[in-house]
């Protein structure tokens, strides 16, 4: 009875210790980190990424394209997500892949009459030279500007293509896209800047230089205000962020880009 009972106590023994061995496995992990334009894009591909590769830990965080560079040079994020017309010199030691491209839509309320403007008015208004509707066409009341943070790639590859931009003080400044849109939503007499990925019917996109925010336009080359998306690494990837990377580029990681608003890498 002693043997028989020590043989099961040393199987109850030996199932124990697997059993907390496979407690202790842990899944492969890694952090993104940067452009807010691009966050929500990368939150959904890590979604369905990790729900076909259940051994895949994906952490997305936001903080602006300068964060995203910054990250990735320290190596507190694996991938940076950059949103910029160019990456700036202290990114050249970074590996970078385009995964999109966006274009940067100039957005105003739904109820403002104003429906498009030239990229020279576009540069004004931000500036604070152009300070109400009525001297656009529209309404007689003051023009609140709404802008992002400095740091942001919206705001810099904004900047880039308008040209001369020296932005008012009198801007209200939001530190995401989403709140960009929720600003401008809620004034009508607000205007600001975001990602076409994220245009929807609470906004109202207004043509520059004649032509809308729209893929047709910006395929055609016609819209000018049009940035790469960045994935930026130190070094070569690591084995796992480099099976989401290539999933990124797959048909299936670049439809759902596309059918979320923005426009595929290639």
């Amino acid at each position: 009875m002693l043997r028989q009972w020590m043989s099961w106590a040393g199987v109850l023994f030996l199932a124990g210790v697997l059993a907390v061995a496979g407690c202790g496995k842990q899944r492969a992990a890694f952090t993104m980190a940067g452009s807010t334009a691009f966050q929500p894009f990368a939150e959904k591909l890590a979604d369905q990424y990790m729900a076909a590769h259940p051994d895949v830990s994906i952490t997305v965080q936001g903080g602006g394209s300068a964060v995203g560079v910054q990250a990735a040079l320290s190596g507190a994020a694996q991938i940076g997500m950059a949103d910029l017309v160019t990456l700036p010199p202290e990114a050249s030691p970074l590996k970078s892949l385009v995964v999109a491209r966006d274009g940067i839509a100039i957005v105003v309320s739904p109820k403002n009459p104003v429906t498009q403007l030239t990229l020279d008015q576009v540069r004004r208004i931000f500036n604070g030279e152009i300070r109400t509707w009525k001297e656009l066409g529209g309404d007689d009341h003051p023009i609140a500007v709404v802008s992002r943070e400095a740091g942001s790639g919206t705001r810099s590859s904004f900047e880039q293509i308008v040209g001369k931009v020296k932005l008012t003080p009198e801007a209200i400044i939001q530190d995401s896209n989403g709140t960009i849109r929720e600003t401008v939503a809620n004034d009508v007499n607000a205007i600001g800047y975001l990602s076409h990925g994220l245009l929807n019917d609470r906004i109202k996109a207004v043509e520059v230089d004649g032509y809308l925010c729209t893929e047709e336009s910006i395929m055609a080359g016609h819209y000018r205000l049009v940035r790469p998306i960045f994935l930026l690494t130190r070094g070569e990837p690591g084995a796992t962020s480099k099976g989401f990377l290539d999933y990124i580029l797959s048909e299936e990681g670049q439809s759902m880009i596309h059918s979320n608003g923005l426009i595929r890498a290639k």
